[in-house]
C-alpha cells in the first residue's frame, strides 16, 4: 500500500490568535533567522486514544486561540521590504490545521517504524513560490483505525531553531491543562535577539565552512540535493548507552553517540571522502530581555579533525567538541553582507550532529497524557547529512537517533552500526 493509501479524509481549515496583532505589524527577520529559511523541521507526536478521543474538533481549536496569542509572527506572512529583503507582516493569518484518517492502528504504526511512511502523518509543505500566501506552521491530527492520535507539527527553521519549536509545542499543552501563561505577545516590545558571548567578527568576505551557498531560490523557499537522502531511525536504550559511553571512554551521551556515527560515516565515505570537518548544533544562550517572537538561537559549531577519523581513536573525536568553533557571528555576518538576499543550506552543508537529547521532547501533554512516542526531522538537508539526537522513548533514559543520508550510505551504516552492537540485524 503506497504511503498516502494510508490516511484518508483530508479536512483543511485554520486557527489562530484570540487578539489581533494590529494594523501595518511587521517583524525583519534577523541574518541568523534567514539562513535557515530553506530548512524545516517537523514533527510528529503519538497519543494513545486516551488524549484526543472523544474531542470535538471545536473543543480541540478552542485553547489554540490563546496559545497562538504568544506567537502572532508564526500567524503572519513573508514579504519583501523595496530591497527584496524578506519580512514576516503580522497580518492574522493563522496556522493552517489539518485534519485526516489513517487505515492503520497505532500499535500497528509504531510496529512498522517508517520514517518515510511517517510523512503523511506531518505536512510537507514548504513557503512559496506564493511567499504571500504560504502558512509557516501547520498543525495537522490523524486519527488511527480503533482509537490514537499522531499529531503532526510543520515548524519553518526560519520562524526559530528545534528548541524554540519544542518550546512552541509544549506550551499548547500547558494551555490544555489550564496553566497561566502570561500575557499575549505584544509586538510593540519587539525587538530582534542579539547574540553574545562570540569571537569578535574577524570581517572575512568568504562564506563560513559552517554553510554552503546554493543557487538562487527566489520565492520558492526549497533545496533539493542532487543525491535522494533517505531516514532511517533507531533507539539506544540507556542500558546501551552506558555500554556505549564505556566503549568510548566519555562521560556524556551526546559525545559518545557523535563520536561513533562520525566514524562510521567516516569509514563508508572512505579515505577520500572521509568528513574530517562536521557542524553540530546545540542549544544557545538566549537573550534574557523577555521572550521573543524569532528564536533561532541554536550554536552552529565546527568540529575539525588534523588526522583521519577513520583511523582515530573515539574518545579523542568525542574530545575534539570541547575545540568547536561557534560560527553564529560568522553566519550572520555573510547574510549581512548579501543584505539578507543569499540563499544557504547549513544542515548538511558539512555532515551535522543536531542535539536534541535534553530537551524535552516528552513535555507535550494533552488531557494528562503524554506521548508514547516522538519524532523529529530536519528538511532541506544537503547532500552531506544530518544526524539528529533525540531524547529516548518515553520512561527511557537512551536515546533516539534519526540519520538523514544519501541512500546508498544508508544500508552501509546500519551494518556499521550493527558491529557496533548499537542495532541488531
Amino acid at each position: 500500500m503506497a504511503e498516502h493509501d494510508l490516511v484518508y479524509d483530508l479536512k483543511l481549515s485554520s486557527i489562530g490568535p484570540g487578539k489581533v496583532a494590529g494594523l501595518n505589524t511587521a517583524v525583519e527577520a534577523g541574518n541568523i533567522d534567514l539562513a535557515m529559511k530553506l530548512h524545516y523541521i517537523r514533527g510528529v507526536y503519538y497519543f494513545k486514544r486516551e488524549a484526543f478521543d472523544g474531542l470535538k474538533v471545536q473543543a480541540i481549536k478552542d485553547p489554540t486561540f490563546v496559545w497562538l496569542n504568544k506567537y502572532p509572527v508564526h500567524n503572519g506572512r513573508f514579504r519583501r521590504d523595496d530591497s527584496g529583503r524578506p519580512y514576516i507582516k503580522c497580518n492574522d493569518c493563522c496556522v493552517r490545521f489539518v485534519e485526516m484518517k489513517c487505515r492503520k492502528s497505532l500499535e500497528e504504526w509504531l510496529e512498522i517504524r517508517d520514517l518515510e511512511m511517517e510523512k503523511v502523518l506531518v505536512s510537507g509543505q514548504v513557503l512559496g513560490p506564493e511567499l504571500q500566501f504560504s502558512p509557516l506552521v501547520y498543525v495537522q491530527l490523524t486519527k488511527f483505525d480503533g482509537g490514537g492520535t499522531a499529531v503532526g507539527v510543520s515548524w519553518a527553521h526560519v520562524l526559530g531553531d528545534a528548541f524554540a519549536m519544542v518550546d512552541f509545542v509544549n506550551l499548547w499543552g500547558k494551555i490544555v491543562a489550564g496553566l497561566d501563561i502570561g500575557l499575549p505577545i505584544d509586538l510593540a516590545h519587539y525587538s530582534p535577539p542579539k547574540i553574545s558571548g562570540l569571537r569578535p567578527n574577524n570581517q572575512k568576505e568568504e562564506d563560513p565552512i559552517s554553510v554552503m551557498r546554493v543557487d538562487p531560490v527566489g520565492d520558492h523557499w526549497i533545496h533539493s540535493p542532487e543525491r535522494k537522502l533517505e531516514l532511517f531511525s533507531f533507539d539506544i536504550s540507556a542500558a546501551e548507552l552506558d555500554n556505549l559511553r564505556l566503549a568510548v571512554r566519555v562521560k556524556g551521551k551526546f559525545e559518545a553517540i557523535f563520536a561513533v556515527i562520525w566514524q562510521c560515516i567516516a569509514k563508508i565515505r572512505g579515505v577520500e571522502k572521509e568528513p574530517k570537518v562536521v557542524t553540530v548544533m546545540r542549544k544557545g544562550d538566549r537573550d534574557g530581555g523577555g521572550e521573543m517572537c524569532l528564536k533561532n538561537t541554536q550554536i552552529v559549531a565546527v568540529v575539525k579533525a588534523q588526522e583521519s577519523v577513520i583511523e582515530a581513536d573515539r574518545s579523542e573525536l568525542a574530545v575534539l567538541l570541547q575545540d568547536a568553533a561557534d560560527e553564529r557571528e560568522e553566519i550572520e555576518g555573510a547574510m549581512e553582507r548579501s543584505k539578507g538576499l543569499a540563499d544557504f543550506v547549513v544542515y548538511g552543508a558539512n555532515l551535522s550532529f543536531l542535539d536534541l537529547g535534553e530537551t524535552d521532547l516528552y513535555g507535550f501533554e494533552y488531557n494528562r497524557e503524554k506521548p508514547v512516542r516522538v519524532s523529529y526531522r530536519i528538511d532541506g538537508v544537503g547532500e552531506n547529512g544530518a544526524i539528529l539526537v533525540l531524547q529516548g522513548f518515553a520512561g527511557d533514559e537512551g536515546r533516539s537517533v534519526t540519520t538523514i543520508l544519501p541512500e546508498n550510505e544508508v544500508a552501509q551504516l546500519k551494518i556499521e552500526l550493527v558491529k557496533e552492537g548499537i542495532v541488531t540485524a
